[in-house]
């Protein structure tokens, strides 16, 4: 039988074979706590079994239910006994001669994962407390029970789980411990891969939520939040509740349907993969959310988006799903979109659209230009595209073009083609003509014409203007310019705003005239600016309405050199600083270059969010577009300017935790080493700044990197911070010395051992790849190319796709890795397709990255 890799057509001839009632699983979790007796080698288990009832169309047919276990004990279909050696090949039961109506028994010996994937068993270093919880999008419930892992046969769900005692269990539903046993109640039909199980000593807070609808009816959602009790010191469950509240008015108002799923519980889990999770009744998240440190507003900005972010998979993913995931769009682009949009307006976070700008589209433009960006609406032939295709263009690409089809639309008709949707889809399954056809609806425009632009095609344009004048200085006619990349030839509507700005008294720069109008085709004229007075700066796609590259004319650019922290408005300004970035990946603006507006005018920039985004590019341009001649020059010139605006930020100020954190990631010469020992140890002083147990890991970080911090200093400091925590930056910090001997074990570790857990394995390579050790890891760059087949083939696709991603020799920056990489991927052309995606685009930033140092080289000729 085929393996764990379920296909489109698997999916698409067993939906149409099979419809299902219901599920009754329970499981036994007793066995995740004490010691652990099993041979060598064989992992910890807990007891999974499962009734599914279901129907099937053509009686007599076979199929086949889903399940990752080590071991079956029993498989009954339809009262039967099955010999699980004969139905039971590891990854799916072969279920034949089925009847129009079955009942499918299985109790199976399932594995506690170290992975992130399934049923993750995390052990607290600080207290010995265990914690479980699971994790399964797109297709790893079948890794704790037997299912049809697909998003198309939902059904309604019962659990019941047995527990250590004195431990507490959380499902979507609510639940009751009676007897020993937890018991939840019965879900509305939902997929599979937003089914949950949460259990342990967990911290737990409660709350409520309550709204009266203008008919009269009451609605009240019990609100829970939960993290580590090593946590709950931190745990600012206040502000989380405050979001949630907020969240649920905003979704209420717009939406015009009520909550559907009950309860609404939000746990905070430790070594979890993503972001969140929007298991209805139940989302989980990563517990970074909860910061142990002090942190900037940017931070709680996040969090909040995220919160509303799975709030809106309530209604787009949970209550109306995709049939398969080359829908993924229906449900990420809208959550992403609706997170911001509700954050904007429902929260006190009311830039949300300046930090999606800079930040969130940024993530788009990189993955819209790579050789495997694909249309919003995505070709996913089986469950290693889709797992990849959680990408900057299903999310942040899909969000952006959102924004946009609701300033094409207008907002009510978007919002009521939301409603619609919601009323004639609840608790089914939807394709992309499902959205359209009540978008024609509401808005009267041509949605099939707009989709096959923005949805069904991909690539990134560019917009430029032109500009001439005419004798007295006015203008006589302003044009912008569309262009594609030749991969990508499409040229798109798009409709934007064109914003004028010269220099006021005292120097600001600021907008004095705005024209909206549809670009369209090669080049547009924009009639009502003509006879405006000369501009010092054009800004094509102010207010950032559409989806697209922005582009200067020679003036404009000249003018941003000049002054581009004189721009007063913060969103025109994140907009400069993103098209000076993408002019920088794009080998048109030399690396030194952005590092020198970094260097001028990052220091005046208010938004925080922003200016943590010019520290990362920074650190980008100068790690992977500066010329290798100039990149310790450039380092010494970042690390100054750091120090320098660390000491004239505002005592105490946000800022001035930035520019700290910023200080230590480009810190390398001795003097900067010693100040960071100074900070740590206490004889240097920088007013305010409170050195907390979060930054002295930040700042032991480069210590480690440059031997300035032995095994036995970050011992002491694991000692001083004995958690969860504290071990993952220990670990980073461990395999970040300048050793040979320490990237040897750092290495096998990762890709010779399978103890480490997920989060340690992202610890791990995060220190292993050093900027400033490239010769120190140049002899693994051959290594990389001869291991990945054999990880990729025999670890779990997360880990898989860390290691492949993480241990790539972007470092060893030159001709012969490029020549490398080609020579891999030509003698291993039938190599899993998912696998190839991921070193097709490892290859394509590495070509990118040395396009940009051969401009930053002609730069300083």
């Amino acid at each position: 039988m085929p393996g764990e890799n379920l296909s489109r057509d698997e999916a698409q001839e067993r939906a149409a074979l099979l419809s299902v009632d219901g599920y009754e699983v329970s499981l036994d979790l007793r066995s995740a706590v004490g010691d652990f007796g099993g041979p060598g080698g064989e992992p910890r288990t807990f007891r999974s079994v499962t009734t599914i009832r279901f129907r099937c169309a053509d009686p007599g047919a076979g199929s086949f239910a889903d399940l990752i276990a080590p071991s079956v004990t029993a498989v009954s279909l339809n009262g039967k006994d099955l010999d699980p050696s004969e139905v039971f090949d590891g990854s799916r039961i072969a279920l034949d001669d089925l009847a129009a109506d079955n009942e499918l028994v299985v109790d199976a010996q399932c594995a506690y994962s170290r992975t992130g994937e399934g049923m993750h068993r995390f052990v607290d270093p600080e207290d010995g407390e265990v914690y479980l919880y699971t994790q399964y999008e797109p297709a790893d419930s079948r890794r704790v029970f037997a299912n049809f892992e697909q998003p198309d046969l939902k059904a309604p769900f019962r659990f019941e789980v047995r527990a250590p005692e004195g431990w507490v269990v959380w499902s979507n539903g609510v639940g009751e411990h009676t007897d020993g046993v937890w018991r939840f109640a019965e879900t509305k039909p939902i997929s599979t891969y937003i089914t949950a199980v949460v259990a342990g000593p967990y911290h737990y807070v409660t709350d409520s939520y309550e709204r009266t609808f203008e008919d009269g009816t009451r609605l009240e959602i019990p609100l829970g939040a939960m993290c580590r009790k090593g946590l709950a010191p931190y745990f600012d469950s206040d502000d989380v509740f405050e979001i949630t509240k907020q969240g649920l008015d905003f979704f209420h108002d717009h939406f015009d349907y009520p909550y559907p799923f009950g309860k609404y519980d939000q746990a905070f889990v430790p070594e979890y993969n993503l972001g969140a999770m929007e298991n209805p009744g139940l989302v989980t998240f990563r517990e970074e959310f909860i910061f142990r440190g002090r942190v900037t507003r940017a931070s709680y900005e996040r969090r909040a988006n995220v919160v509303l972010h799975e709030m809106a998979h309530m209604w787009f993913g949970d209550l109306v799903t995709m049939v398969w995931w080359d829908d993924l769009w229906l449900k990420e682009s809208f959550a992403d979109f609706m997170g911001t949009f509700s954050m904007v307006e429902a929260t006190r976070f009311d830039s949300g659209w300046v930090t999606f700008a800079n930040n969130r589209k940024s993530w788009a433009y990189r993955a819209d230009q790579l050789p495997s960006t694909h249309p919003v609406t995505a070709d996913i032939r089986d469950l290693e595209d889709a797992k990849l295709n959680f990408d900057g263009i299903t999310y942040a690409k899909g969000a952006s073009v959102l924004k946009q089809l609701m300033a094409y639309v207008g907002r009510e008709a978007f919002l009521e083609g939301a409603r619609r949707y919601f009323k004639r889809n609840a608790y089914g399954n939807t394709r992309l003509g499902d959205l359209l056809s009540v978008l024609e609806e509401t808005s009267g425009r041509d949605m099939a014409s707009w989709s096959r632009a923005w949805l069904q095609t991909a690539g990134v344009n560019s917009l430029t203007p032109q500009v001439l004048l005419d004798p007295e200085g006015r203008i006589d006619e302003l044009a912008v310019v569309q262009e594609a990349a030749e991969s990508h030839p499409e040229l798109r509507p798009h409709r934007v705003a064109i914003g004028l700005y010269r220099r006021a008294d005292g120097g600001a720069l600021e907008r004095y005239a705005r024209a909206e109008v549809d670009v369209d085709g090669p080049r547009t004229v924009v009639g009502e600016l003509a006879g405006a007075e000369a501009p010092e700066l054009v800004l094509v796609n102010d207010d950032d309405l559409t989806y697209c590259k922005i582009r200067f004319d020679a003036g404009s650019l000249d003018t941003l050199r000049a002054g581009l922290g004189d721009v007063t408005d913060p969103l025109a300004r994140a907009l400069c600083w993103s098209a000076l970035w993408n002019l920088t990946r794009d080998a048109l603006l030399p690396a030194r270059d952005f590092v020198g507006l970094v260097l001028r005018f990052a220091g005046r920039e208010s938004d925080i969010g922003v200016l943590q985004m010019l520290h990362a590019w920074a650190n980008s341009a100068l790690t992977h577009y500066a010329a290798p001649e100039w990149r310790a020059t450039g380092g010494r010139l970042l690390a100054e300017g750091a120090l320098r605006e660390l000491r004239a930020a505002e005592a105490g100020s946000q800022h001035q935790l930035t520019w700290a954190r910023f200080f230590a990631s480009v810190a390398s010469g001795e003097g900067d080493l010693a100040v960071l020992r100074g900070l740590l140890d206490g004889t240097e002083k920088v007013d305010g700044l409170e050195v907390d147990q979060e930054l002295r890991w930040a700042l032991l970080e480069p210590l480690a990197t440059y031997g300035a911090a032995d095994e036995g200093v970050l011992a002491a400091e694991l000692a001083r911070d004995d958690t969860a925590s504290g071990k993952r930056h220990q670990v980073r910090c461990l395999a970040a010395r300048p050793s040979a001997a320490v990237k040897a074990q750092a290495w096998a570790s990762v890709v010779e051992s399978d103890t480490l857990s997920n989060a340690l394995v992202e610890a791990t390579i995060a220190g292993f790849a050093r900027p400033s050790q490239r010769e120190l890891t140049a002899p693994y760059a051959i290594k990389y190319f001869e291991v990945i087949e054999r990880v990729w083939a025999e670890r779990s696709i997360q880990i898989g796709m860390d290691v492949v991603r993480g241990l790539f020799p972007s470092l060893q920056d030159s001709p012969g890795t490029l020549e490398a990489t080609d020579a891999w991927l030509a003698a291993h052309e039938s190599a899993a397709p998912a696998l190839r995606r991921l070193v097709v685009e490892a290859r394509d930033d590495l070509a990118r990255g040395l396009r940009g140092q051969e401009c930053d080289l002609a730069a300083q000729r």
